[in-house]
């Protein structure tokens, strides 16, 4: 049986992730999100991997969200535990400490558009979209939707986007705050890993410690994110990064962290 996920090692702490299932618009599959949470395992512990890229196989379809061609076989206790194992794959991803690139080659629709959601930085191809259209199927969106998008582009243009289940193309994205980049489909993946080789240079645990400092500190009064930052910081004090960095700033020459 083809595997629902592929792993790629890129090099340099470089990992891309690929959902393949083109022939079904990579939606997730049971099978599919089993092996996203094994992969997204691997990664959690692996101080190796300093950076992931996600994205899709083929040009249509980054991801469409639940595999509704299944689901539509299951009973109602069959779907809380299906919905319960895709909420559970994308926020084992968003907890991950590596940083996490999406690079949307397509569609990234339902569960797909929560997926990229999850993740930290989002490019696009210019033939990418985006919709939330689980309104238009009695449901809400189930993995991280209705609080992810409204942390990202503001209360007013999620309940919008959520309550119409609108599709919208990679330049409204864009303009609202919804992905960082729009790229030619054809150098989409080039421009997440050149994203993602300036983000290895930098320190890993500095890196990891920023991307702690700055979810958790999203999400409180500035007072308590303050005190997230500072105890961020004071992970790093001790660390043979940080000596080498003040190290090589002296030597005028490019760092070399370990991780340590």
């Amino acid at each position: 049986m083809e595997k629902a996920v592929l792993v790629s090692n890129i090099g340099n702490g470089m990992v891309l992730i690929t959902l393949n299932r083109p022939e079904a618009a990579n939606a997730l599959s049971v099978q599919l999100l089993e092996q996203l949470r094994d992969v997204a395992a691997t990664c959690k512990f692996d101080r190796a991997i300093r950076c992931i890229v996600i994205t899709g196989a083929g040009e249509k379809a980054f991801c469409a969200g639940a595999d509704l061609k299944e689901r539509a076989g299951m009973d109602a206790n069959q779907v809380r535990r299906t919905v319960s194992l895709i909420r559970a794959c994308i926020n084992d991803l968003a907890a991950l400490p590596q940083p996490i690139i999406a690079a949307v080659n397509g569609a990234a629709i339902g569960g797909g558009a929560e997926l990229a959601l999850a993740c930290d930085i989002r490019i696009a191809s210019a033939t990418a979209t985006f919709a939330l259209t689980e309104t238009s199927l009695g449901i809400i969106p189930g993995a991280g939707g209705t609080q992810r998008l409204p942390r990202l582009i503001g209360k007013g243009r999620a309940k919008e986007l959520i309550f119409t289940a609108r599709k919208i193309d990679a330049k409204e994205a864009k303009d609202i705050g919804l992905i960082e980049v729009v790229t030619p489909p054809e150098f989409l993946l080039d421009k997440a890993l050149e994203i993602a080789g300036q983000i290895v240079r930098n320190a890993p645990i500095a890196v990891a410690q920023a991307k702690f400092a700055i979810d958790k500190g999203c999400e409180v009064d500035l007072s308590t994110g303050l005190a997230i930052e500072k105890n961020a910081y004071e992970v790093t004090i001790p660390t043979m990064d940080r000596s080498e960095g003040l190290q090589a700033f002296k030597d005028k020459r490019p760092p070399k962290f370990n991780g340590e």
